[in-house]
């Protein structure tokens, strides 16, 4: 038996998804909880891959849930790059979705397996690859996108503002600006905030 958590941003979407799978035989939904989740496949449903988004799919493993399935309405090349980057085990979009492609999914995602929409499959494999040769350049790379708020920072650092002007502006605390820009020169593998900025300005990030 697949245990299912459901993170769905109404509880109107919610309720239908539950309806979905609890036709499966092999399915039960687990309980709504802000707490620990006791489950095998969590299933977030948004609107897009914007950072809570991106927050829930990297806490849920924390929080019980090794397998994340992401149900968006907008899938393009930076939700996919996101997604993955974030954990996610798959990417299904909202618009079309039968129940038997998400029962399918969640049973691939508890087997080990993952879910692309098609057309996306190939700009992963394509990333993949580009990767591997910014690898055997010894050029550190992130696999997908920079979020909103670290290019937001990055672009003011960029303009020359102290980290006490970017806390204003952006209306953070002092010490989430620092945090920001020590995850990106962490995840990239970067020298500095000078580096990162060199760095997003080079990909074309801003």
């Amino acid at each position: 038996m697949t245990c299912v958590y459901l993170y769905a941003p109404d509880e109107i979407l919610r309720a239908g998804l539950a309806a979905q799978l609890t036709g499966a035989d092999d399915m039960v939904v687990a309980p709504p909880t802000n707490a620990t989740v006791d489950a095998d496949v969590a299933v977030v449903a948004a609107d897009d891959v914007d950072e809570p988004t991106l927050r829930t799919v990297r806490a849920l493993p924390h929080r019980g849930c090794a397998r994340v399935l992401l149900l968006l309405a907008k899938v393009d090349e930076r939700a996919v790059l996101a997604g993955v980057e974030a954990g996610a085990c798959g990417i299904l979009r909202r618009s079309g979705l039968t129940r038997g492609a998400l029962v399918d999914a969640v049973r691939s995602a508890h087997a080990g397996g993952g879910t692309l929409p098609p057309d996306m499959l190939g700009l992963l494999l394509a990333q993949v690859g580009v990767m591997q040769r910014h690898e055997l350049r010894g050029v550190p790379m992130a696999y997908g996108r920079l979020a909103d708020r670290e290019l937001q920072v990055l672009r003011l650092v960029a303009d020359g503002y102290a980290t006490a002007e970017i806390a204003q502006r952006l209306s953070y605390s002092e010490r989430t600006v620092k945090n920001v820009i020590q995850q990106v020169v962490t995840r990239l593998q970067l020298r500095n905030r000078s580096h990162a900025v060199a760095y997003a300005v080079r990909e074309g990030l801003i």
